[in-house]
């Protein structure tokens, strides 16, 4: 078995030497590096380079939009997917059906999508999103099933209650068919995700309690008739030594004050995300006993709504507990650091290299290797210079 591993763009302007807050209906805290093509360009690149298969780009009305963002960046990397975060409802089905067979087919095949329904009632209102939560959720099934329609070239009649086409086709199909990740805890989410996802997404619980919702989602799949892959967001701190990893989680929770986390926590507390409240319950708005899980600390939630947990240790360590999520059905990993792009070289030149000693993971696209070319090297004879 070959895990998969993403990273992610912080198309917020979300990257610096600081966990930067926000998300989930909460604004953002200052960054040290804005979201630019060039910077988000280089991330990309590296992630492409250290053999990261695609990249996480959000959505939301705190950060730039993904569909834009990613379009721009596909021309400056060659293999790197891009896994796009959209939320089903803004965007008529035809139209996103389009769109996302445009990006598949102009990029080579580097689209996979992340639907997200919205968890935030006052947020959607921005987009001009009155339904409540069952309602989005109800609607994003309609909008699935019109849109995985066309993919397989039917041509689509569909009167429902939030979306209704007539005689709907796609003159040019997306190929291959981008995958459908899909996330959420709620019982509304269980059952859109059996019916849809290729990959059930959740955030960063002990492996207990990822094991429960594996089970659960593959229960409701197999009402289906269908089997889905399993993924997991989470963050990462990963170092030479468990000191290191762990003296560098102390430094971000030491530029975290109270006032900050007293006031981030009371607005993450109105979210109407099930698993957001998961998230909120592993850090207990404290600074005290954030270690959840052995190398599993959840000191990024006291700020950041959405994922809120990081892997903290060695490389060794954190390798065995991608090996503890494996052992209960995931398969795929996005992750990210802060800063983003140094974070990645630190996992992906540690702990990457250690997974495939372990015959767990090989690089998507090797590079050729070759002895390094080291100018008046020792050749065997001694040379005048």
């Amino acid at each position: 078995m070959s895990l998969r591993f993403h990273w992610f763009l912080p198309t917020n302007g979300g990257d610096g030497r600081q966990v930067v807050g926000g998300g989930h209906g909460v604004s953002a805290g200052a960054a040290g590096r804005p979201a630019t093509v060039p910077y988000l360009g280089q991330v990309a690149r590296s992630a492409e380079q250290l053999g990261f298969e695609a990249a996480l780009t959000p959505t939301g009305a705190w950060c730039e939009d993904a569909w834009v963002t990613t379009a721009m960046l596909s021309s400056l990397s060659e293999r790197l997917k891009f896994l796009v975060a959209f939320r089903p409802g803004l965007t008529a089905p035809f139209l996103a059906a389009q769109m996302a067979g445009t990006f598949q087919n102009l990029s080579g095949g580097r689209l996979l999508l992340n639907v997200v329904t919205g968890g935030e009632s006052h947020e959607q209102r921005m987009f001009g999103d009155f339904l409540d939560k069952d309602g989005r959720y109800e609607r994003c099934d309609e909008f699935l099933h019109i849109v995985r329609a066309l993919w397989r070239g039917e041509t689509v009649t569909f009167d429902g209650r939030h979306h209704s086409v007539e005689d709907a086709a796609l003159a040019q199909r997306p190929d291959p068919l981008p995958e459908i990740y899909f996330g959420g805890s709620s019982p509304a989410a269980g059952r859109v995700a059996a019916k849809h996802a290729d990959v059930y997404l959740t955030w960063g619980e002990p492996p207990a309690a990822v094991a429960e919702k594996v089970d659960w989602i593959k229960g409701l799949a197999k009402e289906e008739g269908r089997e889905l892959r399993f993924g997991i967001r989470l963050h990462t701190i990963a170092r030479d030594t468990s000191a290191a990893a762990w003296t560098e989680a102390d430094r971000l929770l030491a530029g975290i004050d109270d006032e900050q986390v007293a006031r981030v926590q009371e607005g993450l507390r109105r979210s109407e995300s099930v698993g957001q409240q998961r998230m909120l319950e592993l850090n207990g708005g404290s600074k005290d006993d954030l270690e959840i899980h052995p190398n599993l600390w959840a000191g990024v939630g006291l700020v950041r709504g959405g994922a809120g947990t990081a892997m903290v240790g060695s490389h060794s360590e954190v390798a065995d507990l991608v090996e503890q999520y494996a052992a209960v059905g995931i398969e795929e990993f996005v992750l990210s650091g802060y800063p983003h792009l140094e974070e990645s070289y630190w996992f992906g030149e540690g702990v990457l290299p250690e997974l495939a000693r372990r015959g767990l993971w090989q690089h998507p696209s090797p590079a050729a290797t070759g002895p390094a070319a080291v100018p008046f090297g020792a050749t065997g004879s001694r040379a005048a210079s």
